[in-house]
């Protein structure tokens, strides 16, 4: 059997890559089959997310153990089968290769192929120009990336500036005693 997945982004229309791999293969494996079939480096912090069909993200796959907590279930890379979390056709993932600005590639498993077998992995389609690696914030402004710093960025959009003087903080004159901040004290 050959897991079949198809890779677009966002950030570039004509930008698709299309890869085969044994599912039995780990994320692992899945990861450096993207990165060679984009010309990324091997340096930067990534993860997978299994989606629903609306590419809300589920479970995380992530390059690194993040969590010791025996009690919430984690995956890792290297320690993951495609197959323990992908088994139908049509299943989207992320992949997270931009951590600081969320930048992603969306795949999704275009085909299960029958009857035949593969050793590792493959890169069948390529075309177009993979985008950058990596960017900063101020990059992503120019290039009109998909940070969403409007009016909600930092929570209620509703507070009125005059409720704060100069230096943001409540001119009512409220304490910490009034439920306001108060710091912790050993």
């Amino acid at each position: 059997m050959i897991y079949k997945f198809t890779i677009i982004s966002d950030e570039s229309d004509d930008f698709v890559r299309e890869i085969q791999i044994n599912p039995e293969a780990t994320f692992f494996d899945f990861h450096e089959a993207i990165l060679k079939s984009v010309g990324y480096t091997n340096d930067q912090m990534t993860s997978f997310f299994i989606c629903d069909e609306d590419w809300e993200k589920e479970k995380e796959i992530t390059l690194e153990e993040m969590n010791d907590d025996p009690e919430v279930d984690s995956w890792v890379m290297k320690e993951t089968p495609l197959n323990e979390l992908i088994e139908d056709e049509k299943q989207k993932l992320l992949y997270v290769f931009d951590y600081m600005t969320e930048r992603c590639f969306f795949i999704e498993l275009s085909e299960i192929i029958t009857g035949k077998e593969i050793k590792g992995y493959k890169c069948t389609k390529k075309e177009g120009e993979a985008p950058k690696q990596t960017m900063d914030f101020e990059e992503m402004a120019v290039v009109g990336g998909s940070l969403d710093l409007d009016e909600n960025f930092y929570g209620d959009q509703d507070f009125d500036m005059e409720d704060f003087d100069s230096n943001g903080f409540d001119v009512d004159g409220g304490s910490a005693s009034e439920g306001g901040f108060e710091e912790e004290r050993p």
